[in-house]
């Protein structure tokens, strides 16, 4: 395998690739829906990792919220500007990224903690919590593991990952004052040979007043 790829360089590389393998899990789905069923109208939205624009953005638009994605890859970005013009996306590593806080009305992290370290993740949870309006909300999924620095291939490169279990995934989630409402899982089948089926845990937290 080749050495393994940062998050940037995956995915410039992977660029609508991977929209064709992952585009519309079911986990994502549902995460829009409690959103939009819970969201006030013209809500300003923060999709960190945006990837593509699609299907989350385009669908949030759409409704009349109010979207900011922010991706560390420079083709993403490139692609969703082209798909959702109607949103706007930054190229920015969400680590170094900074707003203002209580400034959104919520935030959706769909797998952009994978190749972060945990120390990173629970920073960016933490900026999170700050930047979330009082009884604001996260839509957070991950593919729950008790992993660090693991090597694996993904779409035909080398990754590092690192994740946490479920429950110290709550944990944290807690601890950084967010209540966690709502948590759902299922077993995810990418449309790409090779590609092994994996969890996908879905949670829906809130910004504690």
């Amino acid at each position: 395998m080749d050495r393994p790829l940062t998050a940037a360089e995956l995915f410039d590389a992977v660029g609508r690739g991977y929209e064709d393998a992952f585009g519309r899990p079911p986990t994502v789905d549902a995460a829009v829906r409690l959103l939009l069923d819970r969201l006030p109208e013209s809500a300003r939205v923060l999709d960190i990792g945006s990837g593509t624009g699609r299907p989350v953005a385009a669908e949030l638009v759409a409704a009349g919220h109010r979207v900011m994605g922010v991706d560390v890859s420079k083709e993403m970005v490139a692609i969703a500007r082209e798909q959702v013009p109607d949103a706007d996306f930054v190229h920015a590593d969400i680590r170094e990224w900074n707003s203002a806080d209580g400034s959104w009305d919520a935030v959706c992290a769909f797998f952009p903690f994978l190749q972060m370290t945990r120390d990173d993740t629970v920073k960016v949870l933490q900026d999170i919590a700050r930047w979330l309006k009082p009884d604001g909300l996260l839509a957070l999924i991950t593919v729950p593991m008790d992993v660090e620095n693991l090597e694996v291939p993904f779409l035909g490169h080398t990754v590092h990952v690192t994740s946490f279990s479920t429950p110290d995934l709550l944990r944290h989630l807690e601890q950084v004052g967010l209540d966690v409402v709502e948590t759902s899982s299922t077993v995810f089948s990418p449309d790409r040979e090779g590609q092994p089926d994996e969890e996908h845990l879905l949670v829906l937290a809130t910004k504690k007043c």
